[in-house]
């Protein structure tokens, strides 16, 4: 018996995503019209797999509320039909032969296509987040994909800087401050008078022995998301005092300067 080299079944491509499939040539030369029937068999999804192509875009933020328009930057001169997808599975449009026809889904009434094809959404809600697809045949019946993430975020509310703890220690002041906002995806950023701290962007709390050193007249917490930012400031006097604004801390540092003398002013 002659032994020979195992060939391919099914010639590689290069990105085509598919094995190679080894067959010995024994077994062809037994079974040469059931090879052939495979083989024709495999190739639709050989064609299958380099038909599609697939493209990305640059990811699109929006605030809940406004209006955002996806559009792709390089679609052919020239095609038959498109389709924009919100899931693999959910259509939001079709457009064919200058026509554009509209699919059930919460997107009704709030969608159109411009001139350019892009896909204008209204008053977009975080819930609208998602890859949306815009599905593109052209005339020679290949099937193109272009992915466009949307990211929407509700604006952030105005943080409430608690004072959790102020106590005094040898020459310093060692307090805890927080500004926690619930239930959102917010970074935290703290400030002094020299700059921010750098505490990571998702402590929202500052913990801080103030000395003369490091002795800053306000903290203050910033809360953003990539679509807005608040702030909340205090202000600190030596030796221990917060306050929730500049005139406050003052006159608390003047109280404590004029107490002790208007006894004195009495007595002479």
């Amino acid at each position: 018996m002659i032994s020979r080299a195992l060939e391919p079944l099914v010639p590689f491509w290069p990105g085509s995503g598919l094995s190679v499939v080894f067959l010995g040539s024994n077994m062809c030369s037994q079974r040469w019209e059931w090879c052939l029937a495979l083989e024709f068999l495999m190739l639709p999804h050989l064609f299958l797999a380099t038909s599609i192509q697939d493209h990305s875009e640059h990811p699109v933020t929006a605030i809940s509320g406004s209006n955002v328009s996806l559009q792709i930057s390089s679609l052919p001169a020239n095609y038959k039909q498109l389709t924009w997808l919100y899931t693999t599975n959910q259509k939001i449009l079709e457009w064919e032969s200058n026509r554009t026809s509209f699919f059930k889904s919460k997107f009704k009434d709030r969608v159109r296509l411009n001139q350019s094809h892009a896909l204008c959404i209204y008053n977009v809600q975080k819930e609208d987040s998602s890859t949306y697809i815009l599905r593109v045949l052209d005339e020679s019946g290949t099937e193109k994909d272009w992915h466009i993430s949307l990211e929407v975020h509700d604006p952030v509310p105005k943080p409430d800087i608690e004072i959790r703890k102020t106590q005094k220690v040898n020459n310093g002041c060692h307090l805890q401050l927080s500004c926690m906002i619930p239930n959102q995806s917010i970074n935290y950023t703290w400030y002094g008078d020299l700059g921010p701290f750098s505490t990571g962007l998702q402590n929202f709390v500052l913990e801080i022995t103030v000395e003369p050193q490091n002795y800053s007249k306000f903290y203050t917490c910033q809360a953003s998301n990539p679509v807005s930012s608040k702030n909340d400031t205090v202000y600190f006097t030596l030796p221990c005092k917060l306050a929730r604004s500049s005139g406050v801390a003052w006159v608390a540092t003047w109280l404590m300067v004029m107490v002790p003398i208007v006894p004195g002013l009495i007595w002479t």
